[in-house]
Parts: C-alpha cells; sequence; structure tokens
C-alpha cells in the first residue's frame, strides 16, 4: 500500500450523478516518483472493482508527455490489461486519460 510519510499525490473518487460515480486520479505530485505512481493506480483500480466504479479518470497532465507514457505503459502490462474494458484519451485534453470498466 501507499506510504503516506513519503508519497503525495491527489487521490479523488467524486461522485458525477446518482448512482454513477467516477475515480478521478491525479499524478502532478509524484510525476517523478515512478513506484508511487504505480500505486496511485494500482489503488485506484482496486478500489474501481471492489466497488462497480465504472470509470477512472487519470490526470498526467500535459507537461512532457513522459508521465503520460508512463501511465499508457502501466495500463499495457499484461496483469492490468485484462482488468478493464476500454482506455480513452480525452481529445479535448492532451492531459487526461479515462479507463473504462464493464460489470
Amino acid at each position: 500500500m501507499i506510504n503516506s510519510m513519503t508519497t503525495t499525490f491527489h487521490y479523488l473518487s467524486v461522485l458525477t450523478e446518482p448512482l454513477m460515480a467516477r475515480i478521478k486520479v491525479d499524478l502532478h505530485d509524484v510525476y517523478n516518483n515512478s513506484r508511487a505512481i504505480d500505486q496511485a493506480l494500482e489503488q485506484a483500480f482496486e478500489e474501481a472493482i471492489s466497488k462497480k466504479i465504472r470509470e477512472v479518470e487519470i490526470i498526467p497532465g500535459k507537461g512532457s508527455g513522459q508521465l503520460k507514457k508512463k501511465v499508457l505503459r502501466f495500463l499495457d502490462q499484461p496483469h492490468i490489461k485484462p482488468l478493464y474494458h476500454r482506455m480513452e484519451k480525452d481529445s479535448k485534453n492532451f492531459g487526461r486519460l479515462f479507463v473504462y470498466f464493464k460489470f
């Protein structure tokens, strides 16, 4: 699990409308900590699956694009890929991804 003494990141569950929840993971604060990025994403996926939340919004930010590439590599791992249904890049905001789960 995540050690809050050494790692800080924004991890929010946001209720968007009744019976429809979205998990939002803002990775700005951990952009240079690969382990913390993986832990934040794993925790978000665990919560989405356990609570049957269909959408996870991941915000790597715009920057140089390296953090977004790290997130895409995470999503493409053989043990992670079967957990979600599809991934979508936000066409209006380069620094945001959506991962959808099918239950």
